[in-house]
């Protein structure tokens, strides 16, 4: 029938055919036009029994609580976005529930924040994602950061096997994690990009260490140092309204900015299609850093055939490539006999990430 015939129809049966017509529509379209909710977790680092530093008498975990509030608010303005605070007052959060409120809710995004402190006039914003090794520098700041862990109940139980001063107990790289390093580096390149030329901070720029709260995540998680309190120039800023009015602004609008990013990469495709087997690729990650290294076998003790990407300012080394899960579980094997303890497989479909459970599911 056509628009035009309508018009031939009782005016009564032509609203009912209009109604369904309209209903039909939209249940076809719903999925397309479909909003999915965001959900981000902003935790206030320290808080309750645990001050966080208190460089010329400001406390850390005030400054990280009324930041934290600001950006939810902020956040909270937007109908597509839920927002989450792991606390809201002073009290005093285990790292580990930190964590557990972001893998509860499913998060999609996690962003810690702190103050720095520091022996001389360092000042500055930073941001952090969870790494595989960090330089002895980096690694004294998530030992402080990490000091919590001895302040909860329990906590032998709790962190089996941690010990403050062992760099290898600092890393444990959380594998979950690792698979969402590169969302994580790119929202703190936005939150850094933001510090430094937009506010004008000094730049400490975006770099990898091993915070127990980062490990704790399952999905994109960031920490950020807002500045130092020790210096009294940025710990007056920090302490004010102004600043803190300014430096959750940043955070926000960066949020709002990869958010955005991510819904340009999300594609609804309403058709089934089967993926042929040769877009499935297994790989082992047996390095990643900021070093650009020739992908020669006495690079990488001896392994053939290594793959270098780049990933923002990182390169991501693999090796073992293949369609088979089978194959590359050997190539695991033989990545972990060469020495390369802490190498993990990784799956990608059409040249994207995806789980590897996903991947062994579609085999």
């Amino acid at each position: 029938m056509t628009f035009k015939g309508i018009n031939k129809i009782n005016p009564k049966v032509k609203i009912i055919f209009l109604f369904f017509f309209a209903f039909s529509f939209l249940l076809n379209t719903s999925s397309i036009f479909a909003q999915k909710k965001y959900v981000i977790v902003i935790d206030a680092g320290h808080g309750g029994k645990d001050p966080g530093n208190l460089g010329n008498g400001y406390k850390e975990k005030s400054i990280a609580l009324k930041v934290a509030i600001a950006i939810s608010k902020k956040l909270s303005k937007k109908k597509d976005i839920k927002v989450l605070l792991t606390r809201d007052k002073d009290v005093f959060i285990d790292l580990w529930k930190r964590g557990d409120v972001a893998n509860n809710a499913k998060a999609d995004l996690f962003i810690s924040i702190h103050c720095d402190s520091h022996t001389s006039n360092a000042f500055g914003a930073g941001t952090f994602v969870l790494g595989l090794r960090g330089n002895k520098k980096n690694l004294e700041i998530a030992k402080r950061e990490n000091a919590v862990i001895f302040l909860e109940d329990n906590y032998k139980n709790k962190y089996i096997g941690f010990d403050r001063n062992s760099a290898e107990s600092v890393i444990g790289l959380s594998l979950l994690q690792e698979d969402n390093l590169d969302k994580s580096l790119a929202i703190a390149s936005l939150i850094q990009n933001n510090f430094s030329f937009k506010l004008k901070r000094n730049d400490r720029k975006v770099k990898q260490d091993n915070f127990q709260v980062l490990r704790e995540t399952i999905m994109p998680s960031v920490l950020v140092e807002l500045g130092f309190l020790t210096n009294k120039n940025e710990g007056r800023y920090l302490n004010s309204t102004k600043g803190q009015e300014q430096m959750s602004t940043a955070i926000t609008e960066a949020v709002l900015n990869y958010i955005n990013n991510l819904k340009l990469n999300t594609v609804i495709n309403t058709v089934t299609e089967k993926t042929p087997e040769k877009s499935l690729e297994f790989k082992i990650q047996i390095a990643s850093g900021k070093n650009k290294i020739a992908t020669k076998p006495y690079n990488f003790k001896g392994l053939k055939k290594v793959q270098r990407i780049n990933v923002g300012r990182y390169y991501k080394y693999y090796y073992g490539n293949t369609s088979s899960y089978n194959a590359v579980k050997k190539s695991l094997k033989t990545a972990k006999e060469k020495g390369y303890t802490s190498a993990f497989i990784v799956a990608f479909k059409k040249g994207k990430k995806i789980s590897v459970q996903q991947a062994i599911k579609m085999q």
